[in-house]
């Protein structure tokens, strides 16, 4: 009997270790699931299809497969996570899936060739959802959206991945409306092009996806390696033979692609694409891919026949000492990659990180510090140059004492490097460095390197001297201060200045400082103005070849320390739907901030049809409104400390090329510490669009849910809440929106330039009445912005029993003080108040 049962005990193992391996689920779709419509869900728990955990403790939960039965090597989109699998990224990968040998897979460990959310892993149980409306949209288990494909002007039909592994999302007619070559991460597969322009970026280690400062991008004549600093530090670069394209027309192009055998450059020539081949390797017998590294090398991998993942070609034919990590930070590469510390500094300034792995870099013994920059030094470093020349960098050109001065007093500088024209010290580039990689040893012509460490302060003196030295001061003070009464207010400035100077220091994470003169010079001495508000005028400008926008602020003589604390929170604060401020100007009593250029100005030009504006139809207003929710989102829920805006109107929002919308000036906004329900402040925010609660000075982050809830309002119905050019009873929109809704004729409401909104008019009323809950009396009642997202997004529906008396804040806004113009904020007497 026993020969007998031999086969069905073979079988039965079989189907056990394929359950094993692969956890289907009771309901198993086919293997081969590469396509699924919209919409669909899934969420990252082990339910999903392909959940399986590899030997190095990898873990992949895949939603789509494309099966590769000859190969056995397939691409996957789903969940993946490094061990100990905290956390989980949204990404495409190489998995061993064929229909044959499956319990083989755990031997070959998926490698992963993008991913959507590099910056902010999520939870188990997070969910990823493929809508018509808005595509494939990402969020963790808390509810937070973390990624979407946004900006989608056509209805997704469905997705899939291909057999070359991209991911696609297609409309009714299979036509792509967006993929994901279109957005590299830190690699290429074959078929794969990368556009003028765009960029792969290195993850930041072999187990951190998140983006490091190493990026590969194509440019008019040639392919190059930059590390991103600013300006751009560049570590590699393959030029174009007998080629240099810089003023293509519109329907020309320039590329490059990963083909069989080669990484391939084509530029348009009259009729047709001609090639120029940038990298040569051997042929693929299965799947390749390229990775730009941790470390700074364009690696071409493959699945070989020995079934293991071989490196094929190091596509950089560069010396090791070359890349910009080689050898860590403060290491110094000698003879094509041996390391080690600056000399005759070890035990003093510089210790190895590990002495038996000299590439770690080296570390200060002493930590440089803002507070003690009198103890800063900096350290002639001989015959050792950074992996960039100065001569790659467009800088000013100073002197080798001005160079080495500019660093001393910039506490984030690390290092300066000084090269002259013909080794004049008096005339040269200077480059200083806010971080400090590998340097080598290398002499190169008229160049000085200098890194600043800090040095050890003197003994203290005997309590004599002190005494001494005390009382001499302490006179020599006082004469000091009788003889220079009359330059008083000189030096008082002088001291503003330099206490200026400190608290920039000090403070951690602050964007790019221009001087004065350089954006004088970057506005043509502010002559285009862009607009005009009740803290300062806002000038168009250029930055090298970035479009800028620069707002001079009126009025802040002083201030100084909410100034710059506001500059740096809204610098460290990075969100798709929020202006990103570039940088700013301390200088003197010049206050400027520089934000990023947005073409289509702000929202009350589109939908109050300034300009011969085109009205947006209703998909785009939809947009615009998600868009605002998300911003104002992120301020209240996901940064360290809620910020309020407290000044929400069309004005502060502002439109980029695709009619994205971004929140802007934060001029008003107050910091919340996240234990604290509510704040007591002056009163702030422009007319029309302030909340009740206003009338006590006790407010939350729910006033900008209010104003949030008026301008969804005018945004549906074309015109201003406060509008004086209207008839008396219809000059206030929301006194409007409570009579029409007892009326039950809110579609009265809706703007007449939408034309036809028969086919919207159900979403359009649901909007508004999401606008209704967030204009609720009680601040409570109204809902937080992550609800409003979740309203918006479908996932949640809008309280039904609301209060809807919405005039009772009329009177409070009408008995304020100095309301001329509607559209322009307080005086700043009235705004005045703590951050």
């Amino acid at each position: 009997m026993l020969p007998q049962m031999a086969p069905l005990t073979s079988s039965l193992a079989f189907v056990a270790v394929l359950l094993l391996c692969f956890s289907f689920s009771v309901n198993p779709q086919p293997y081969n699931y590469p396509t699924a419509s919209a919409p669909a869900s899934w969420t990252n728990s082990p339910s999903l299809l392909h959940n399986f955990t590899y030997d190095g403790g990898e873990i992949v939960r895949s939603v789509l497969l494309q099966l590769n039965s000859t190969q056995g090597m397939s691409f996957a989109t789903g969940f993946y996570c490094f061990p100990p699998c905290k956390s989980f990224f949204l990404s495409i990968y190489i998995v061993y899936a064929s229909n044959h040998d499956e319990g083989y897979a755990s031997y070959y460990p998926p490698q992963v060739i993008w991913s959507a959310n590099r910056a902010r892993p999520v939870s188990e149980n997070a969910t990823l959802q493929l809508t018509s409306k808005d595509g494939l949209t990402l969020h963790d288990n808390d509810g937070t959206q973390v990624w979407s494909t946004s900006g989608l002007n056509i209805p997704v039909d469905g997705i899939s991945i291909t057999e070359s592994g991209n991911l696609v999302l297609f409309d009714k007619n299979n036509f792509t409306i967006w993929q994901s070559f279109d957005h590299p991460t830190d690699c290429l597969v074959m078929g794969q092009t990368l556009d003028l322009g765009m960029k792969i970026i290195a993850n930041s280690s072999s187990t951190d996806l998140a983006e490091s400062q190493l990026y590969l991008t194509l440019l008019d004549d040639g392919l190059y390696g930059f590390v991103n600093f600013d300006p751009p530090l560049m570590y590699y670069f393959s030029l174009f033979e007998n080629y240099y394209y810089p003023n293509r027309t519109k329907d020309e192009s320039i590329f490059i692609e990963f083909m069989n055998g080669s990484l391939t450059m084509f530029h348009w020539s009259s009729e047709f694409y001609v090639p120029n081949v940038i990298f040569t390797f051997p042929p693929a017998k299965s799947i390749q891919y390229m990775r730009l590294e941790s470390d700074g090398h364009l690696r071409l991998y493959e699945f070989d026949e020995y079934s293991i993942w071989t490196m094929v070609a190091d596509l950089f034919h560069i010396d090791n000492c070359d890349y910009p990590t080689v050898c860590g930070n403060y290491g110094i590469c000698k003879n094509n990659g041996h390391c080690f510390c600056p000399a005759g500094t070890l035990g003093k300034y510089f210790q190895p990180v590990d002495n038996q792995q000299p590439e770690l870099g080296c570390y200060t013994i002493t930590n440089i510090t803002c507070q003690d920059v009198n103890n800063h030094l900096l350290l002639d470093l001989n015959n050792v140059s950074y992996f960039d020349n100065v001569d790659n960098v467009v800088l000013n050109t100073t002197d080798k004492e001005s160079c080495k001065k500019a660093c001393l007093r910039d506490c984030k500088c690390k290092a300066a490097l000084f090269q002259s024209h013909d080794g004049n010290a008096s005339i040269g580039k200077c480059l200083t460095l806010p971080e400090v990689f590998s340097f080598k040893n290398q002499h190169v012509a008229y160049s000085s390197t200098y890194i600043k460490v800090q040095t050890t302060p003197s003994p203290p003196a005997s309590s004599k001297v002190r005494l001494g030295v005390i009382l001499g001061s302490t006179l020599g003070t006082l004469f000091f201060m009788i003889t220079l009464t009359g330059i008083y207010i000189v030096c008082l400035r002088r001291r503003e200045e330099e206490e200026d100077e400190e608290i920039i220091e000090q403070l951690q994470g602050m964007p790019t400082r221009f001087t004065f003169e350089e954006l004088r010079l970057a506005t043509e001495n502010f002559s285009k103005k862009l607009g005009e508000g009740g803290f300062g005028t806002v000038f168009d400008g250029w930055w090298g070849d970035k479009r800028i926008a620069v707002k001079r602020l009126d009025n802040v003589g002083h201030g100084n320390k909410d100034f710059l604390a506001e500059v740096e929170t809204i610098g460290s604060i990075h969100h798709i739907n929020l202006v990103r401020l570039i940088g700013f100007c301390a200088d003197k009593l010049n206050r400027l901030l520089v934000y990023e250029y947005m073409c289509n100005g702000s929202l009350d030009q589109w939908i109050y049809c300034k300009d011969g504006r085109v009205p947006l139809d209703w998909t785009n207003r939809f947009k615009i409104i998600t868009d605002i929710a998300k911003g104002l989102c992120y301020l209240h829920e996901e940064c360290r400390q809620k910020i309020v805006h407290f000044d929400i109107k069309p004005e502060n929002i502002l439109l980029d090329e695709k009619l994205n919308a971004k929140v802007s000036d934060f001029g008003l906004s107050k910091l919340i510490d996240r234990d604290i329900s509510t704040v007591m402040t002056k009163m702030r925010g422009t007319p029309g669009y302030l909340a009740p609660e206003w009338l006590t000075a006790m407010v939350t982050e729910k006033v900008d849910v209010y104003s949030f809830g008026v301008v969804v309002m005018e945004i549906i119905s074309g015109r201003r809440n406060l509008d004086y050019s209207q008839a008396e009873e219809t000059r206030h929109l929301i006194k409007l929106l409570e009579e029409k809704y007892e009326s039950n004729a809110l579609s009265d409401l809706i703007d007449k330039n939408l034309g036809d909104v028969e086919l919207y008019k159900k979403d359009i009323v649901n909007v508004m009445e999401l606008a209704m809950w967030c204009l609720q009396w009680d601040s409570t009642r109204r809902p937080s912005m992550l609800i409003v997202v979740k309203v918006l997004e479908g996932v949640m529906e809008v309280e039904t029993s609301l209060n809807y008396n919405f005039v009772s804040s009329i009177p409070m806004i009408a008995n304020l003080p100095s309301v001329v113009d509607q559209s322009a904020p307080f005086p700043a007497s009235v705004l005045s108040g703590p951050r």
